[in-house]
């Protein structure tokens, strides 16, 4: 009888542990219904691209100094992904990292408000560096979760939804700092005392998620999940068994996203630069709703090509999209008035699917390196705090936005490498189709071993 009324103690205290191990969960067989879960991280990077341009009128700061917000967000991502995010993801699983990146977001949310009482443009970007620990933290976790979880064929097609669902977010971030930080304080130190409490329940509502995040259950993959997956999906392969650092497609995939990510947050980062220059009477505030319209198109850009994903292969609706952003990106420097801001907004409608699709690519088939590969890919957004001063630089030497839009255009080609790689080259393409013959990869999963994943049995600590 004592037994028995300890085990259901010992059974919720063992479904909220934070130690994962290295057991085989099956998780990875799980159905896309199961495991889609989207993560409203668009947000803050939107809200953070409307806050550039006002801190350059309401500070009275350069656009190369602004870029410093960029740098600072950005450049926390490759301190997570490649290092303590990275090592918690790896020791104790998915939900244990999700719960840290939700925590150092809280805690970057807070920092805010200290920033916005001294109007200190070097606090604001302390606290954005904190947040970008956070995010950064959790796209390490969530992106190759996307990924992984689920039946390897529908991978990128998972990971686009989710990213779509995180899209609509870089919407709403430019629209309230349009419509509430900056309709009726236009670029005043006013307008700050607004994004404070913004950020004030910003944190209280990610603090409370990482509470839910503890006591939820979330299937947990493995490296040996990963290791069986791709054991089973690329038979004849060596990837899963060579040491990391020959993972030749991984650091391709990394450069790929270093070098794509930098564009895109130049152009996001300075989109209102460039519609208030090239197009006639118009303000900030206006500026801030074109920039939600482009967001819209992105977001629209991300649903499309998730749906064109269910029918064609993915690496070849990469190839198109990305062929679509260099064609247009180059269009918009020498376009000026809403001819333009048209050329902008398809640039951010075919960068939609890019960024997600070469994390999916890249990770895939390499087994047991899953995570390490994941980290080094999402560090690769570090990208988006090296290529932002340099577009600001240009802009000031030649107090042309416009014209500094060729600085995201080369480094638009040099990620195109990766995508006529994994279209062309066949150790690339050969990895990148190579999905398996049913709905899953892995052994089936019935309700038995995902009551085992629950923590109802303890068959699985065995393993």
């Amino acid at each position: 009888m004592a037994h028995g009324e300890r085990k259901p103690k010992s059974r919720f205290f063992k479904k909220h542990s934070l130690k994962v191990g290295d057991r085989i969960t099956d998780a990875a067989g799980l159905t896309l219904r199961e495991t889609l879960f989207p993560l409203f991280l668009g947000f803050a990077y939107g809200l953070l691209d409307t806050l550039n341009k006002h801190f350059q009128n309401t500070l009275g700061i350069t656009r190369t100094r602004s870029s410093g917000l960029q740098a600072a967000y950005f450049g926390a991502y490759p301190l997570a992904s490649l290092g303590y995010a990275n090592w918690i993801l790896r020791k104790y699983g998915y939900r244990a990292t999700f719960i840290l990146g939700l925590c150092l977001y809280g805690v970057g949310a807070l920092m805010m408000w200290p920033a916005g009482l001294k109007r200190s443009f070097g606090g604001f970007c302390g606290a954005t560096f904190i947040i970008g620990s956070g995010l950064g933290t959790l796209e390490t976790a969530a992106n190759p979760y996307m990924a992984v979880t689920g039946p390897p064929r529908y991978a990128e097609l998972r990971i686009n939804l989710a990213q779509a669902v995180q899209a609509v977010g870089t919407v709403v971030g430019p629209v309230l700092g349009s419509y509430v930080f900056f309709k009726e304080t236009g670029d005043s130190v006013d307008s700050l005392k607004t994004v404070q409490w913004v950020y004030l329940a910003i944190a209280i509502f990610v603090f409370s998620l990482s509470a839910v995040f503890y006591f939820a259950v979330i299937p947990e993959v493995t490296d040996a999940d990963m290791a069986q997956q791709a054991e089973t999906t690329h038979v004849g392969e060596q990837d899963n068994d060579r040491p990391f650092w020959a993972q030749y497609r991984v650091f391709h995939a990394a450069f790929a996203q270093f070098c794509y990510t930098g564009a895109q947050v130049a152009i996001a980062g300075y989109f209102i630069n460039y519609v208030t220059e090239t197009r006639g009477e118009t303000s900030s505030a206006l500026g801030a709703k074109f920039l939600a319209i482009a967001q819209g198109c992105f977001a629209v850009g991300r649903f499309t090509g998730s749906f064109f994903m269910r029918f064609v292969k993915p690496r070849y609706v990469f190839l198109l999209y990305l062929s679509g952003v260099i064609a247009f990106c180059s269009a918009a420097i020498t376009q000026r008035g809403n001819t333009g801001l048209a050329m902008l907004n398809l640039t951010l409608f075919f960068e939609s699917v890019c960024f997600p699709t070469i994390v999916a690519l890249g990770i895939r088939g390499i087994g047991r390196h899953t995570k390490r590969g994941a980290g080094w890919i999402v560090g690769g957004v570090v990208g988006g705090a090296c290529v932002p001063p340099i577009l600001a630089r240009v802009a000031d030497a030649r107090n042309s936005t416009a014209f500094a839009m060729v600085i995201p255009v080369i480094f638009f080609i040099l990620a195109y490498t990766y995508a006529l790689a994994v279209n062309f080259i066949p150790s690339y393409r050969n990895a990148a189709d190579k999905v398996g013959d049913g709905d899953s990869a892995t052994p089936s999963v019935n309700k038995g071993s995902l009551d085992d994943e629950k923590g109802s049995t303890s068959e699985k600590e065995a393993v």
